[in-house]
């Protein structure tokens, strides 16, 4: 239902992406440097049934027209908990529990199951964005106010429309990610040479470990994938859900077979086969290329493999990498094996604003000492690299 809200915009909330046309959003969302706000990643995560309803993350999408041409956008979900969201927020839910006070549901500007930067309102080039910027918080605020929903909050954000929307009154929280980035790397051995000498000997152990198993490891790209890998992806996804993170599987086997007709150009797979002839792997990886820009998401193994999961989720993205030029390397949530690789901590912000006046003092009074002591982490983790001195002075 379109809402007429000045003389040159309507308004609408749409619960289906399907009810977008692809075109007009892909015109905003293709532009952008990450590829998860593209229409086709969000419209398969509401067929597939991973985002939906029943799964408590309901799509209610605002949008912004001229004459019915799409303008604006904001992908939202209505979220009854604070799952597949990877900025946990569960302390600020219980403190509102106990101060009274209905936390879910809340508005959440995100991809889901996502936590990778980059999110941002959608708005056309040559539009006026501080005027839609605008248009778009209040529709915020007032949608929230008229459905008793809590707050709301902005996952993973692109830097620059942090800043902007820091002046509408939204309350950063830091947090961080795990990030390669190319310095200029030839080959291998170059990024290889920014570690000290133990930790070479340790990464070059790891390659040779998969060697001596016996183990072929191949990447395959876009077109170039085998129809009868996708469906696999969620068999090695959710074999690693269930083993190490028990209530976690969000994605349904009919997210991962709907990559293959319309959103395969961006799919990198690293497979790993026992014979160089079989055609099913025993370990994979899953990852998208947008440009220059790499995103590392799932993983699975059928059996143990020593330093596999190494070999298929960082050296041999890395490796590729460094041959594609590409220029950033986001392998994914979680920095326990990921900070020894040569992924240092870098800063990622999420927005918040809450509609309870007890609940906006503490964050306002809150949220600086927190951003401190994240601050502080983050230093103390790259101050532990294992890096050559010359390349921690560089990173710090």
């Amino acid at each position: 239902m379109f809402q007429k809200v000045k003389p040159e915009y309507s308004l609408a909330w749409i619960q289906k992406m399907a009810e977008i046309p692809e075109a007009q959003w892909d015109a905003l969302a293709q532009p952008l440097s990450t590829p998860f706000l593209e229409w086709e990643w969000l419209n398969n995560l509401e067929t597939s049934g991973s985002a939906s309803g029943k799964t408590g993350c309901q799509p209610c999408h605002l949008t912004v027209w001229r004459n019915r041409q799409l303008i604006a956008a904001a992908p939202l979900y209505i979220k009854s908990h604070s799952y597949g969201e990877f900025v946990f927020d569960h302390q600020w839910a219980d403190l509102s529990h106990r101060l009274g006070i209905r936390y879910y549901p809340k508005l959440v500007g995100m991809t889901p199951f996502t936590p990778a930067e980059g999110y941002r309102f959608l708005i056309a080039p040559g539009e006026d964005e501080d005027q839609l910027t605008e248009l778009m918080v209040a529709a915020i605020d007032h949608f929230c106010d008229r459905n008793h929903l809590s707050g709301c909050h902005f996952l993973f954000v692109d830097p620059e429309w942090r800043a902007k929307m820091e002046n509408y009154g939204f309350s950063r929280w830091l947090h961080h990610s795990y990030i390669w980035t190319n310095k200029g790397f030839n080959s291998f051995e170059d990024y290889l040479s920014i570690f000290n000498a133990n930790q070479r000997r340790n990464i070059k152990r790891e390659r040779k470990a998969v060697q001596q198993a016996g183990l072929t490891v191949k990447t395959w790209v876009g077109e170039e994938i085998p129809h009868h890998l996708f469906p696999s992806i969620y068999h090695f996804y959710s074999s690693t859900c269930d083993k190490f993170y028990w209530g976690s599987k969000y994605l349904t086997r009919k997210f991962f077979e709907q990559l293959y007709p319309n959103y395969r150009h961006r799919v990198v797979l690293v497979a790993a086969y026992q014979q160089e002839t079989d055609t099913k792997p025993v370990g994979l990886s899953f990852c998208l290329r947008k440009g220059d820009n790499l995103y590392g998401r799932y993983w699975g193994a059928l059996q143990e493999f020593d330093c596999l999961h190494f070999e298929a989720c960082y050296y041999q993205p890395i490796e590729w990498a460094i041959q594609e030029n590409i220029q950033m390397f986001d392998p994914g949530a979680g920095g326990k094996h990921k900070r020894r690789r040569g992924f240092p901590a870098t800063p990622n912000y999420s927005l918040h604003r809450f509609y309870n006046a007890k609940m906006i003092k503490l964050l306002q009074h809150y949220m600086p000492e927190i951003n401190e002591m994240e601050q502080q982490e983050i230093d103390a983790i790259n101050e532990d690299l294992p890096f050559t001195k010359r390349e921690i002075i560089f990173q710090l």
